[in-house]
């Protein structure tokens, strides 16, 4: 199966984000994975739309855009312009169904989040509406942490909701993804590796992006 990869601009070095980004696009990566952080759903912050709108119009790679924060729909119509793919944690709204109709109104490819302890049952009933999921194999809110093995379940009963429903999802799988664990995640069922730790302590990120899409063959 063909593995795509996401790099998680989480892990670039605040004060070299160009520089980083340009990293990015010489690594053979498909996607530019950008998570959104208010301080409140998680406790950290992130980047701001004008600086995410800045980096896209030096980009040409999509930007999945992975909004953790607190009252989604305000924050879809922020960084609508700057993504390509919103992500949405379903805690975070009230009316998921409206919501994802919001970020599809807005032209954007539609992805539901899970964090560890979220059920799929939140996300049988709108299934249909989703491009992608995502599950986080970390708590979200920080990089480097370790891969939660209990994830590999979830991507399995996500492979199985997408056949039960006869609608396919990119399943994208993000937190402690390195060549290690990204053969076990694959064989679950994702096919989209978000990384950020793992590849921009690679001397050459290339490297590293090939040899998480080569566990697709493993």
């Amino acid at each position: 199966m063909t593995v795509q990869v996401s790099v998680s601009l989480l892990s670039a070095n605040p004060a070299c984000l160009g520089e980083d980004l340009a990293r990015i696009h010489k690594s053979g990566s498909d996607f530019v994975h950008i998570d959104v952080m208010d301080g409140h759903y998680v406790p950290n912050m992130t980047f701001g739309p004008d600086i995410i709108m800045a980096l896209k119009k030096d980009s040409s790679l999509p930007f999945d855009v992975h909004l953790m924060v607190e009252d989604a729909d305000r924050f879809i119509e922020m960084y609508a312009p700057c993504s390509d793919m919103i992500t949405i944690h379903p805690e975070t709204t009230k009316h998921l169904h409206r919501s994802l109709a919001f970020i599809r109104s807005k032209g954007k490819k539609v992805g539901v989040s899970l964090n560890p302890g979220t059920s799929i049952s939140l996300i049988e009933p709108i299934f249909h509406m989703l491009d992608l999921v995502l599950v986080m194999s970390v708590n979200p809110g920080f990089g480097g942490q370790q891969f939660i093995p209990e994830s590999l379940e979830k991507i399995k009963a996500i492979k199985d909701l997408s056949r039960l429903k006869n609608h396919p999802v990119e399943i994208s799988v993000d937190g402690g993804i390195n060549d290690v664990t990204a053969g076990p995640v694959v064989k679950a069922g994702a096919t989209i590796l978000v990384s950020g730790s793992y590849l921009f302590k690679q001397k050459e990120m290339k490297e590293g992006v090939q040899r998480l899409k080569k566990s697709g063959s493993l």
